[in-house]
């Protein structure tokens, strides 16, 4: 054999055993909300859990992922086909991305059910988080009553006595004002379900006017949070009942929306653009430079879920098919949040802290949220103690 000859062998013999030593890639099926009123939610999400596979030069935890992104169109019965598509043609195992509670509702079993993986990065039903709880179930952003909780508690500390409080009639909207009534220690002036489709709030508005408390306190994600905010300035109500909110209420996209409306709005939140530690200056920096825009702290729960899911599959090999296995890793919660302290409750929910913030006039005029004070440290959720696993 001549030497030329031995050198082709050679070289087909290292391609072949790279081949076979190449790693399959871990499929993970993103099911979330493009489009509708909550769209700009889901685009977070899914851009969020990019920028954590962009900056690992397309790995989570030295493994490589191929993402399967399908929008659910803000419907219940789409999402549950999307979950069953993909486990059972793209043998998807382990899923995410979900919006809203709803949603998750009518999708998360089916997919527990096949004994799959579901990992939350937003949506945190009550229904899950106590008795219904899910040795295969996780949530990296809070159980849905805690922001509510905290914007509470804020409310509180500001000295507010006499509260107007709105939702949504869904599991996610009734959380929220069950979460905000748990630490508000004063008078709830009056509580209204709105419809999660509603665009008009005027009959809402004179009820407000009506009540006269002295600040309000109302849950309505997305689009329609910036229907309200608009209306709510609309019906002069803005200089003369102060707001208090949670962050789905006020995040960066509703409040570039509404421009001025939302300057002197106090929001309470885990996770803001400014917070002042290496891992968030670089997922904000790498988020803003590819797409142009702030991040909402939905894209910082979908940045820290992939992060989550990556030091899980770092210490499973890569493997998600024993999920005992992958629930023993996942639950070290050996990964940095960008939100600062993080570990899982024994429901496999958050146990972290919240942050008050207020939204100000920008150097450029722009409304701009600013971090203030911390409002609760490691705070759990009270359904924890239901959930035997």
């Amino acid at each position: 054999m001549t030497g030329r000859t031995l050198l082709i062998a050679a070289m087909l013999a290292a391609v072949g055993a790279s081949a076979a030593g190449a790693q399959e890639p871990v499929k993970i099926g993103m099911i979330t909300t493009l489009s509708g009123p909550g769209g700009y939610i889901g685009q977070d999400i899914r851009d969020g859990f990019q920028i954590a596979l962009d900056l690992e030069g397309g790995k989570l935890g030295g493994v490589p992922i191929q993402l399967l992104v399908e929008d659910d169109g803000f419907k219940p019965g789409q999402g549950k086909q999307v979950a069953d598509r993909m486990m059972k043609s793209d043998k998807v195992k382990l899923l995410t991305g979900i919006v809203f509670s709803n949603i998750a509702v009518a999708t998360v079993p089916d997919v527990l059910d096949a004994d799959g993986i579901y990992v939350s990065p937003n949506a945190g039903p009550s229904n899950f988080a106590g008795k219904d709880c899910h040795r295969n179930y996780f949530v990296v952003s809070w159980q849905n009553d805690n922001l509510h909780e905290s914007a509470g508690q804020n409310a509180t500390v500001l000295g507010y006595k006499k509260a107007f409080i709105l939702a949504p009639n869904y599991q996610a909207g009734k959380d929220a004002l069950a979460g905000f009534k748990r630490f508000f220690k004063g008078e709830i002036a009056g509580e209204v379900y709105t419809r999660l489709d509603q665009t008009d709030y005027a009959a809402e508005m004179a009820q407000i006017r009506a009540a006269n408390p002295d600040v309000v306190f109302q849950f309505h994600p997305g689009g329609l949070g910036i229907a309200f905010m608009r209306q709510y300035q609309q019906a002069g109500l803005l200089g003369q009942v102060p707001m208090v909110v949670a962050a789905p209420s006020m995040d960066a996209t509703t409040a570039s929306a509404v421009g001025e409306a939302a300057v002197g709005v106090n929001l309470t939140t885990h996770w803001n653009t400014d917070f002042d530690n290496p891992g968030s200056k670089r997922f904000v920096e790498a988020f803003q430079k590819k797409f142009n825009r702030a991040p909402t702290f939905y894209a910082s729960q979908s940045y820290d879920t992939a992060l989550a899911i990556g030091a899980a599959l770092k210490g499973t090999g890569g493997k998600v098919d024993d999920t005992e296995a992958f629930r023993r890793e996942m639950l070290k919660a050996s990964f940095s949040s960008i939100r600062g302290p993080f570990k899982f409750g024994p429901n496999q929910h958050p146990i972290q802290d919240w942050w008050a913030a207020k939204v100000e006039k920008g150097p450029d005029g722009k409304p701009v949220i600013k971090t203030t004070t911390k409002v609760m440290s490691n705070h759990g959720d009270v359904y924890a103690k239901d959930c035997k696993l």
